[in-house]
């Protein structure tokens, strides 16, 4: 059967996914005080970044309309993935489960049509499209996919080191997290996505001790290693991202490792200088 793969633009791709038809990504909207930016392939992280440092308003984000996820389900593909960043912590998700209700009050069920809430964000949205992909082209049954990518999203581990917790903060998307956020004393905090959801697992003083920390967690709570993709998403630090795939790597063997470089959603919540793990 064809199939199309469809992410919000928190779905960090690969140059390949970029290239590959089967994929479609749907934009957010970027915000920094009058400034609305689109998050599609004309992103120019660099020129962002110096938006924001320049703004005393902290970005924020505008999730997609159903109608923009309508456009890409009326396609002619048999089977429609949808790939949205955590329902608890944007609207893209809603959008899409509306979307695919229009879709079938016009159309009736002449598709099938599947919405994934990731659970994550950024290179975990990455990890799932890619999983969706392989289990596509081994020609497995819809059902097959949808029961097997929801125990797949269900497994997945989400990790990240941000620089910066202020866009965070000031979207209230830190609301669970306990108040030991010290940045005068250059504290940073290891954190994960459990359930949508962010959580503290540990803090260190500095960047590179935090980033052994992650490594650390995700070496002792991680299982089953060789059978996971390991995705990295990083914001303008490339070589942070490599470092931490290299320890990670060094310590156990992963499926696959695959870096991305954050597009305009991961940019505007990881900040410059974040890392995000998934596996």
């Amino acid at each position: 059967m064809s199939y199309r793969i469809v992410g919000d633009s928190c779905s960090d791709p690969t140059e390949a996914m970029k290239q590959d038809p089967h994929f479609r990504f749907v934009p957010l909207t970027l915000i920094v005080g009058d400034t609305h930016v689109t998050d599609d392939e004309t992103f120019d992280q660099k020129a962002f970044l110096k938006l924001v440092a320049e703004s005393p308003e902290g970005p924020k984000t505008a999730c997609p309309s159903p109608e923009q996820y309508l456009r890409e389900f009326e396609c002619d593909a048999d089977m429609v993935f949808a790939v949205t960043l955590s329902s608890k912590l944007s609207g893209s998700y809603q959008s899409a489960v509306i979307a695919k209700q229009m879709y079938e009050e016009h159309h009736g069920e002449d598709k099938k049509i599947f919405i994934v809430d990731a659970l994550s964000a950024g290179c975990g949205q990455t990890n799932i499209c890619l999983r969706l992909q392989e289990l596509c082209e081994e020609g497995k049954s819809f059902e097959e996919i949808v029961e097997t990518i929801t125990e797949y999203r269900d497994g997945m581990k989400t990790l990240f080191v941000l620089e910066s917790l202020d866009a965070l903060k000031k979207n209230g998307r830190l609301t669970g997290l306990a108040s030991v956020i010290v940045t005068v004393l250059n504290i940073k905090l290891v954190m994960a996505g459990i359930g949508g959801v962010i959580h503290k697992l540990g803090q260190e003083r500095g960047i590179d001790r935090a980033l052994k920390k992650m490594v650390s967690i995700a070496v002792n709570e991680g299982t089953d290693f060789e059978k996971k993709r390991l995705c990295i998403t990083n914001v303008n630090c490339r070589e942070r991202a490599e470092k931490v795939r290299d320890m990670l790597t060094f310590q156990v063997k992963f499926r696959d490792a695959v870096i991305v470089d954050a597009a305009g959603v991961s940019t505007v919540y990881a900040s410059d200088g974040g890392i995000i793990v998934t596996f």
